[in-house]
């Protein structure tokens, strides 16, 4: 290979590797999640080797207490693991991306997408109780708005119920069936 081959090479690799990180980044932004903490995923899924905080530094260009506040973030949603590297200081530790994306995204929605419907059907239903309780000492017009507020949380429950059940449908699915391997699906 020529050397302006392996310069081309390596200017290809770098610009996928970035791309990468980048759409990584916002695509965590968009789900509500840290940029950082897609990016510091992402260099973990691209990477031969499990990283350490000090590699999110220089790879990301970010302060070492945010790469440490994200990786805390990616460890609990089952994105990333620690893992021992041999003739490593005992000090410094390394982690590797989980590369199951089936049991990311259900750790994901049995987590924080389940819990924030769950949390939403329960303020729903207490709004419901306090406006049904207070109704009948109402006005004509205050009963009218308490009617257009029962009205349309009745609504918002039903979208939320229906979540729910797409959730708990998908988490089922997932369980149950033989499509573990993320990769044998075809997207084309």
């Amino acid at each position: 290979m020529s050397i302006n081959n392996s310069h081309e090479t390596e200017a290809r690799l770098s610009a996928v590797h970035d791309s990468m990180l980048d759409g990584l980044g916002q695509l965590a932004d968009y789900f509500g999640f840290s940029k950082v903490g897609g990016q510091m995923y992402g260099a973990l899924l691209l990477s031969a080797k499990p990283l350490c905080l000090d590699d999110f530094v220089e790879i990301l260009d970010t302060s070492k207490a945010n790469a440490s506040m994200n990786m805390r973030t990616l460890e609990n949603l089952g994105m990333v693991r620690e893992v021992w590297v041999r003739g490593s200081s005992g000090r410094r530790k390394y982690y590797e991306a989980e590369t199951d994306f089936w049991q990311i995204i259900t750790n994901i929605l049995k987590g924080r997408e389940m819990r924030d419907v769950e949390r939403a059907l329960v303020v729903m239903q207490e709004n419901v109780r306090q406006l049904n309780e207070a109704m009948p000492e109402m006005s004509e017009e205050n009963r009218a708005v308490a009617e257009q507020y029962l009205s349309r949380i009745h609504q918002m429950q039903a979208l939320f119920e229906f979540a729910q059940l797409t959730i708990n449908t998908i988490l089922s699915r997932v369980n149950d069936s033989d499509i573990q391997d993320i990769s044998a699906i075809d997207v084309k």
